[in-house]
């Protein structure tokens, strides 16, 4: 028979209480911000010293977990009870509704906050069209951070820019072209700019002269830096084919040579979806006017049925002195094969000195492919590992059968086949 555990007496859980009174203030903040709200608020009854910690948090959270039913009354009355309780600064409020679409309570929320020194705003409107941002929103000039989905932005004419701000993250949002501009023009401090899936403008033109990371997807026209020097990790997507007349359009100088003009310490680029059919619009020659000397992390979706997008791929890994790491992913697209022989031809004697890891995806053994690989593993004396994952498995046997006879700079480098 399991013997009973006697009953705790009075005393030790007045104690036990106490222990919780008498916790440092800062541990208590510490305990409350990894609560999510609704379990802050009820720390309250735990005792006198907790009761009014709840009011005071500098960060609010209000997302799926304030309520565990699909129920927009009783989020916003949360909200609601939450801020008309609050009694301190908010130095952190993030709003994410996945369960319904925004409302007009929102405006009211914002106009509370714009009261307030906040310090990151927080908006992901998940469900219903773009919602409009209220006026009182750029009036937050203390904000460091700030991150809005399916939103609207139209500032008012006496908005000066956020003087404070050094993290913008802005994804499915409409603003137009000279919004757009002036909003990173006016963020003097910013160091990272996260843009997806936009509309309303179809330039990408960068003023930053802080910005050290660079996040785009989207469909545009073109792309400009400006004051960029200090640029070191960029990851942009075209998510269309470029238009026929930017490519006429660009012929003079190159989206090349053009792109890389303002990125002189860039050191972890990333080219995604069609935006190497960009850079490869124009004037393409052996060599940047100056190498990417900073660059040591490359990755590249390429299609390599396209002879122009190949060139460039090749002209840009040769203005990389310092590339460690290469990561080519493969675009498969409709289109006819070019010329390809020319990098075996070329008698260049080691151009990738410090190349020690190239992983390729999605591959199935045409010609330019393999030559590609051919060439990186008879011009990369460093190389340590190549992996290989073709796009299917009716490709594996004969491609490692030509991976097998390839001449290698390096004797250390290895060759490992992955299944798709």
């Amino acid at each position: 028979m399991k013997k009973r555990e006697p009953p705790k007496s009075p005393y030790k859980m007045e104690i036990e209480l106490d222990r919780l009174s008498n916790l440092p203030c800062h541990i208590i903040d510490q305990i409350l911000s990894h609560l999510p709200i609704k379990e802050a608020v009820r720390t309250s009854v735990l005792s006198t010293q907790w009761r009014h910690k709840s009011a005071m948090l500098g960060h609010l959270v209000f997302d799926h977990q304030c309520v565990s039913a699909r129920n927009q009354t009783t989020f916003v009355n949360i909200v609601d009870h939450v801020l008309l309780l609050h009694t301190g600064p908010v130095h952190k409020f993030k709003l994410s509704n996945r369960d319904f679409p925004a409302t007009t309570d929102i405006d009211r929320w914002i106009l509370y906050l714009s009261r307030s020194s906040v310090k990151e705003f927080i908006l992901e409107i998940w469900k219903g069209p773009r919602f409009t941002m209220p006026s009182c929103l750029f009036s937050l000039q203390e904000m460091t951070h700030l991150e809005l989905f399916n939103c609207l932005l139209k500032p008012p004419s006496t908005f000066k820019g956020f003087r404070s701000l050094k993290s913008l993250d802005i994804q499915h949002v409409t603003l137009a072209q000279d919004v757009f501009e002036n909003l990173i023009v006016r963020c003097p401090l910013l160091e990272k700019l996260t843009v997806m899936n936009f509309d309303g403008f179809t330039d990408l033109n960068i003023d930053a002269p802080n910005l050290r990371l660079f996040d785009v997807g989207g469909a545009f026209e073109d792309v400009n830096f400006v004051n960029t020097l200090n640029l070191a990790v960029v990851s942009i997507a075209l998510y269309e084919h470029v238009c026929s007349h930017q490519r006429q359009s660009a012929r003079n100088s190159g989206n090349l040579v053009k792109f890389f003009a303002q990125l002189p310490h860039v050191q972890r680029l990333e080219i995604q979806s069609h935006f190497l059919k960009y850079l490869a619009a124009g004037v393409v020659s052996g060599k940047l006017p100056k190498p990417c000397l900073d660059l040591n992390f490359l990755s590249i979706r390429i299609n390599f049925s396209d002879w122009e997008e190949v060139l460039t791929a090749v002209f840009l890994l040769r203005s990389s002195p310092s590339l460690q790491e290469l990561e080519i992913l493969v675009r498969p697209e409709d289109q006819p094969g070019g010329k390809t022989k020319f990098w075996v031809d070329d008698n260049c004697n080691g151009p990738f000195a410090q190349l020690r890891l190239v992983k390729i995806t999605g591959i199935s053994s045409i010609k330019s492919e393999v030559d590609f690989i051919r060439f990186l593993l008879s011009n990369s004396p460093m190389l340590e590992k190549m992996s290989v994952k073709p796009a299917s498995v009716n490709y594996g046997w004969e491609l490692v059968k030509k991976l097998l006879r390839f001449k290698r700079a390096s004797a250390n480098a290895e060759i490992i086949y992955l299944d798709p």
